[in-house]
């Protein structure tokens, strides 16, 4: 797996609109991305990697000020860079085809390697369309699950609305740069996900929303996430085209079916018979993706699933069940916030949701109303 670790030069690249694939192909070449920036004009023709929109930019004059800008960008608080194949990229994102050479990201950049799922939908939702996802959501949130969508109107707003309600909280993936916020009709709510989720594109800074990046948008929506939900779609909707993605990616796909009568429902009704799980509950998804998740917070907790012991054996040495799982022992039959559990444990955030989610899918713990847990046994 290649990995870039010199960000000037990866941004010279990232502002010519380089492809991670490109970019693979210039360091071969030339031996690293700061070689090939000092190439004339005739080397990149005869590589012919870049195509000529592309030369045009990276040897313009105006390379160096953009540049300058991104870095100056990424020096301020809770503003990042993140390279492909360096640690902090999301290694779900990571393992699709066509991953982002360069991600940037605005707010909580430990959420990006949470469980995720996607709650993607019509941008003209009903109301009924709108609670649906806005329950699911903060459900889902309430049980440590991130909420990531696109910053649309209708059901991807409703989804973040209800994500951050939760302890999950949320991701908004844009097809903008991050030095804006489109539609500007949810310029609030994308500076509340800035604060207390976390905002995330892979085009340069000043990057209009141009109709053609929204279907690439909708990829990293979906190689974010372990599954993808979609509420209220039409049959041309680009929700359809996240599904797609979802599904190319061997991801999960969900979809809440509606009346036969509603339009915007239609699309939902072809994914269920083209084989998504037909959901009509946040339940039911978390019974799906139980395994997905255990995966992917193994590395929060890598023994807890491990497969090496047996329930029998775990009840037996309860010295070694809180070794293994540390916020076991502060949870007890009384209900418990994760407030609470930050200050006992000392324990970041989301290592703490990693474990109650492991915890509950295992039946160890109960999830309480308003994000409150309680040992079962």
């Amino acid at each position: 797996m290649s990995s870039f670790s010199d960000l000037p030069s990866l941004l010279a690249f990232h502002i010519s609109h380089a492809s991670l694939k490109q970019a693979q192909m210039i360091q071969a070449h030339f031996g690293s991305l700061a070689n090939a920036l000092k190439a004339n004009k005739s080397d990149w023709l005869d590589s012919q990697i870049l195509k000529a929109h592309q030369l045009d930019i990276l040897l313009g004059k105006t390379r160096p000020e953009l540049v300058e800008q991104a870095m100056n960008w990424g020096e301020q608080d809770n503003q990042n860079w993140l390279a492909y194949g360096e640690s902090g990229y999301p290694a779900l994102l990571q393992s699709i085809d066509d991953a982002p050479l360069l991600l940037a990201t605005r707010g909580r950049i430990a959420l990006l390697q949470d469980p995720q799922l996607a709650i993607v939908g019509s941008r003209h939702a009903s109301k009924q369309g709108v609670n649906i996802a806005k329950d699911f959501a903060q459900h889902l949130s309430s049980q440590g699950l991130t909420i990531t969508s696109g910053l649309a109107l209708g059901i991807d707003a409703a989804a973040h609305q209800g994500g951050l309600q939760g302890i999950g909280k949320t991701v908004a993936v844009v097809a903008t740069g991050l030095d804006r916020i489109y539609p500007a009709a949810n310029q609030n709510l994308g500076r509340q996900i800035a604060e207390e989720g976390v905002m995330v594109s892979e085009f340069p800074l000043g990057t209009k929303p141009l109709a053609y990046h929204f279907p690439k948008r909708n990829r990293i929506i979906s190689g974010l996430s372990v599954g993808t939900l979609v509420v209220e779609a039409a049959l041309k909707s680009g929700s359809l085209i996240t599904a797609r993605t979802a599904n190319e990616q061997g991801r999960e796909v969900f979809a809440v079916p509606g009346s036969i009568n509603n339009p915007q429902a239609k699309g939902c009704h072809q994914l269920i018979k083209n084989g998504a799980k037909l959901v009509e509950s946040g339940q039911d998804i978390l019974e799906e993706l139980s395994s997905l998740i255990q995966l992917t917070l193994s590395n929060h907790t890598p023994d807890l699933f491990s497969g090496t012991q047996d329930d029998g054996q775990l009840a037996n040495d309860s010295t070694q069940s809180e070794a293994q799982t540390p916020i076991l022992k502060h949870i007890g039959y009384d209900p418990i916030g994760l407030d609470e559990l930050v200050v006992l444990t000392k324990s970041p955030v989301y290592d703490i949701q990693s474990q109650l989610i492991l915890l509950e899918l295992s039946g160890k713990v109960e999830a309480m109303s308003a994000g409150r847990w309680r040992r079962l046994n």
